[in-house]
């Protein structure tokens, strides 16, 4: 597969801000922009430079000849606008919070295997240095066994009631929620360092002011299927400054993450840990209408990921996370929301 690979992108905030600009740097010609509302979707495409704009996904990829899809729409939309893509042998990159429930994420990873095409969830964070350079040393042994992990984060993202978020992600019906959110991508890359969950115990209150609708943040106490022990606790919902804290303990040592820094301790002393070429993003854009340029790095290495996994060439330098991954992280959400709902029961999931 050579020259560039038609696109189109569904959902017009994130979707314009992030998946437009990153499949192009990638080297796909977004030709089509999706969206719920007409004349909103014609007038971010015309912003956006895409030539084209649909309020139907089976239209616009007709009329583009599309071979991708990048789904940037609420959770609650997900399986369906999926599931529409697959059906026409399009590569699919899908948002997290990959689905509504365990039942819908088997139904896309099935359908998935079924159409033979690529198939990729937006975790781009996997691509971020400080995560990507986390999950080798712990592969390769430099902590020993790794035995605890804590991961804390203070957020005043939400803490006002007129915080400017989509509508979505205060309704739990939309698959709204901190948990989804941000959650997601905490609960992958606890798995991508460390394995699969075994069993958790949760809770998502509310630490704002509101007193309806999806949580503003997520406690979690679990143990990895290795015998790992860890604590997650995250807020959007703190007044004050951001703050957060990753540590990771092994037999032989202790790797954080300090100020996008990744540091190591054992008997040999403390040291940080250079960040080797693959793992490098690309340099920051300099255009005035990016307004997240910290998530674009990561999301043209997954874009490139893409590219390379249907042109069957190189592997990625961090694992591709597939909807096989969308699947396990449902998992794992659905059972944090389970025991949540029963103030925090403990729940098996293996």
């Amino acid at each position: 597969m050579t020259g560039r690979i038609s696109a189109v992108v569904v959902g017009t905030g994130f979707g314009c801000r992030i998946h437009v600009p990153a499949l192009r740097a990638a080297g796909f010609e977004v030709l089509g922009l999706v969206g719920a509302d007409a004349e909103r979707t014609r007038r971010r495409a015309d912003t956006s430079g895409v030539p084209q704009a649909y309020t139907d996904l089976d239209e616009a990829i007709t009329r583009t000849g599309a071979k991708v899809v990048s789904i940037a729409t609420p959770p609650d939309t997900h399986a369906a606008l999926t599931l529409a893509a697959l059906s026409r042998g399009c590569h699919v990159i899908c948002e997290k919070p990959f689905a509504m429930n365990l039942a819908e994420a088997r139904a896309m990873l099935a359908a998935a295997e079924r159409a033979r095409i690529v198939h990729l969830v937006a975790h781009e964070f996997r691509w971020g240095p400080d995560r990507a350079l986390v999950a080798r040393a712990i592969a390769e042994g430099l902590i020993g066994e790794p035995r605890l992990l804590t991961m804390t984060s203070y957020s005043p993202q939400l803490a006002s009631l007129e915080a400017k978020m989509p509508p979505w992600w205060f309704d739990p019906q939309s698959g709204g929620g901190w948990l989804g959110a941000h959650g997601a991508h905490i609960i992958d890359q606890v798995r991508c360092w460390l394995g699969e969950f075994a069993s958790l115990s949760a809770a998502l209150p509310m630490v704002s002011e509101r007193r309806n609708g999806a949580e503003d943040s997520y406690s979690l106490s679990f143990a990895l299927a290795n015998g790992v022990q860890g604590v997650v606790q995250q807020t959007a919902g703190a007044w004050g400054p951001s703050a957060s804290m990753t540590r990771v303990a092994g037999t032989r040592g202790t790797l954080w993450v300090e100020d996008g820094k990744v540091r190591l301790a054992d008997r040999d002393g403390t040291r940080e840990l250079p960040v080797p070429p693959e793992f490098q993003l690309p340099p920051p854009s300099d255009d005035p209408r990016q307004s997240m340029p910290y998530l674009l790095g990561p999301f043209i290495r997954l874009c490139e990921a893409l590219r390379s996994a249907m042109e069957g060439g190189a592997t990625s330098a961090v694992p591709l996370p597939t909807f096989a991954d969308g699947v396990a992280g449902m998992e794992v959400l659905d059972a944090v929301r389970t025991s949540a709902a029963s103030g925090g029961a403990l729940v098996r999931l293996r």
